[in-house]
């Protein structure tokens, strides 16, 4: 790589998505004009402000989060397939919110219930998984993905049946809640969504030395001073509790785990102190623009974010697949 190879793979990266967070706010089922949004405050300003501004920032964020998670769960178990939901830990986190939601629940010692159930179940499916995973006193990267997989279905099938269960109110939210929306909400939940990713990501830039030796194999990165357990624990966990925070306000959203550490990987770097930086931003411009394509192509109606998700990254993963076996 040449020196300045990083320097304009972040320039990049954050060009975009400074730019799908200036331009997302514009778009929408009603046109804005700029001047009065700014000059009076009125309908427009307050669309822009109250609904869309915060929309494009938690589209951002949680588009960020997940980027992040599916490269560090692809560094650890050496597996480009690997990512919060094939691992199932979406799906954890989408059966305990949804679980509280139908119970009733809204806060306890003052945070709210939905995000402490899905850092609940985040970590319960993560800690499952890696003890599935274990074969030979190591993790084995297929046994995790098939366990992750079989798990996704089983709390997925879960989650349904929660669903039945529920008041047909609550039915209705949480579904199109586990089609993965992003809407907008308060100013507190931005701010907590934003703590939880810049201390994840600051603990993980700290293991990118050990992130790029566990890519290459335990024993690898055991010979090299690393310790094995202990990264895979930060790392595990690190990557549950930005899921869990990304699932608790967007619901289950696929693919972009998948997608851009996968395309990062390619064509900027597999050193993890760029890819990580770079799977953030990425990630966070790719969902600020399927939010975008989700309110303006069926307008005045409204797509799912997942579903325009979905739609953007089942070819790619056909693709994948296809050209890899």
């Amino acid at each position: 790589m040449d020196r300045g190879k990083p320097a304009r793979s972040l320039a990049l990266s954050g060009f975009l998505f400074v730019l799908a967070g200036l331009l997302s706010p514009w778009f929408g089922p009603s046109d804005l004009d700029l001047r009065r949004a700014f000059a009076q405050a009125g309908p427009e300003r307050a669309i822009l402000l109250e609904l869309r501004l915060p929309r494009t920032l938690l589209g951002l964020l949680v588009g960020g989060c997940l980027g992040v998670a599916g490269a560090v769960f692809q560094a650890l178990l050496r597996e480009s397939l690997a990512t919060p939901y094939t691992l199932g830990v979406a799906s954890g986190a989408a059966f305990a919110v949804a679980t509280a939601t139908v119970l009733g629940a809204t806060e306890w010692a003052g945070l709210p219930v939905t995000w402490l159930a899905a850092w609940a179940g985040a970590a319960a499916v993560t800690g499952a998984v890696a003890l599935l995973g274990r074969a030979g006193g190591q993790l084995s990267s297929l046994r995790m993905l098939l366990a992750g997989i079989s798990l996704n279905a089983i709390f997925s099938a879960a989650t349904l049946t929660m669903v039945g269960a529920a008041r047909e109110h609550r039915a209705m939210t949480i579904t199109q809640w586990l089609i993965g929306s992003i809407e907008a909400v308060r100013p507190v939940a931005i701010v907590s969504l934003a703590a939880v990713a810049a201390a994840s990501l600051a603990v993980l830039l700290a293991q990118a030395r050990a992130l790029n030796l566990m890519a290459v194999g335990e024993d690898w990165a055991a010979t090299r001073g690393i310790r094995p357990a202990r990264v895979l624990a930060a790392g595990l966990a690190a990557g549950s509790l930005l899921t869990a925070a990304a699932v608790s306000l967007a619901g289950p959203i696929g693919f972009v785990g998948l997608l851009v550490p996968h395309l990062a990987r390619r064509l900027i770097s597999a050193d993890h102190r760029l890819l990580l930086p770079c799977s953030f931003l990425g990630g966070g411009a790719l969902l600020a623009l399927a939010d975008t394509i989700a309110r303006t192509v069926t307008a005045p109606a409204e797509l799912p974010t997942g579903a325009v998700m979905a739609f953007i990254g089942g070819p790619y993963l056909i693709w994948s697949i296809w050209r890899r076996f």
